[in-house]
């Protein structure tokens, strides 16, 4: 090679590592750009999951069995990425284990004072006769708390097994909605219905409970005669009170809507309408089997409704630690009820403004 090739052959040799290096910085470029889709399952594992937008971050809680923990992100594309925070675990034997179903809701203590109450459902050792429902209070406006114990929540007058607390305010009183038995029946001896009560203060019933919903639709007793994980959503002055039906267990497993007007009284069951099929369903062919225990809640924006529930990849796995959560956007039917697509798993569209990150 004479001088004067070698010279040009030496002044060709960056530009290759120049345009290597602008593919990476390109690479690096597009990969700090906010999402624009998130992918469902959000987690590999996590049942009966609950999530709320606070302060501009998701928080989302599901069971783990042993103890409750929350997940903290600013987009629902990283919400699965999140680290774990264990805010409570307990050892006391009427509640330390079989931890299902943690919830937590913003409201006032009787000083006016915004707290966020824990619900959730726990028993002894032995499972899962003497399941009851539980609620912790944190000690400032946290969702990340820290949480103290508060009480057991219970209907005196009918102390029976009680799982899958959830909490309803309206026309300035408070209410507690949760899935049991007529009497003290073992797990396996369902019908397992929906009951409402009132509440005196966030963990306190102050009345009798009143039956709002019994298993009596063909969708709701696969595998068991079942009503359970109750969820509420509000919309043009109507109150929607999703829950599934159907052994959780069953590929069957779907949710349902109970639906009353916020002027009524809704410790009458009459106030209470039950739409007669379910709006989410198993998809085989989206490969969503068992979907269910449901939450609500708003995009960042507050424009858009969305649902939580979780379900299982494949058939026959059951109710185990395979039920992952997804989310789905909900529209509203000319009828007023909320309505999904099939679930499938995949990238969709995010929340009206998430961040993307």
């Amino acid at each position: 090679m004479n001088p004067i090739e070698q010279e040009d052959e030496m002044s060709a040799r960056p530009f290759p590592l120049l345009a290597l290096l602008f593919l990476m910085l390109m690479l690096m470029s597009a990969s700090s750009q906010p999402a624009k889709t998130f992918a469902n399952p959000i987690l590999p594992s996590g049942p009966d999951p609950f999530v709320t937008f606070f302060n501009g971050h998701y928080y989302l809680t599901y069971t783990t069995g042993t103890d409750i923990r929350i997940r903290q992100a600013r987009s629902l594309a990283t919400l699965g990425q999140a680290p774990e925070q264990v805010v409570w675990a307990d050892f006391e034997s009427d509640r330390c284990c079989h931890v299902w179903a943690p919830e937590f809701h913003r409201l006032k203590d009787p000083a006016g004072q915004y707290r966020w109450y824990l619900y959730y459902t726990a028993g002894p050792s032995e499972c899962c006769a003497a399941q009851r429902m539980h609620v912790l209070e944190s000690a400032a406006d946290d969702p990340l708390g820290p949480y103290g114990y508060k009480a057991r929540l219970f209907d005196p007058q009918n102390d029976f097994w009680a799982i899958d607390p959830t909490v309803l305010e309206n026309g300035g009183r408070l209410y507690v909605v949760y899935s049991g038995t007529p009497f003290d029946l073992m797990p396996n001896e369902k019908p397992q219905n929906l009951y409402i009560a009132p509440l005196s203060n966030p963990w306190t019933i102050s009345g009798p409970r009143v039956e709002i919903s019994v298993p009596d639709q063909p969708w709701e007793i696969h595998g068991a005669a079942v009503n359970e994980g109750p969820a509420v959503a509000r919309r043009n002055g109507k109150i929607y009170l999703a829950y599934s039906g159907s052994g959780c267990w069953s590929d069957d497993y779907a949710v349902g809507v109970l639906v009353a007007l916020q002027g009524a009284d809704l410790l009458q069951p009459k106030s209470w309408q039950k739409m007669p099929r379910p709006f989410l369903t198993r998809n085989d062919a989206g490969q969503v089997f068992g979907p269910g225990h449901n939450s609500f809640f708003k995009s960042p924006d507050g424009k858009e409704d969305w649902i939580m529930y979780h379900a299982n990849p494949g058939p026959g796995l059951g109710c185990k630690e395979q039920r992952s959560p997804r989310a789905q956007k909900i529209t509203w039917g000319p009828d007023g009820l909320p309505r999904v697509a099939p679930p499938s798993v995949g990238p969709s569209p995010l929340p009206s403004g998430d961040p993307g990150w």
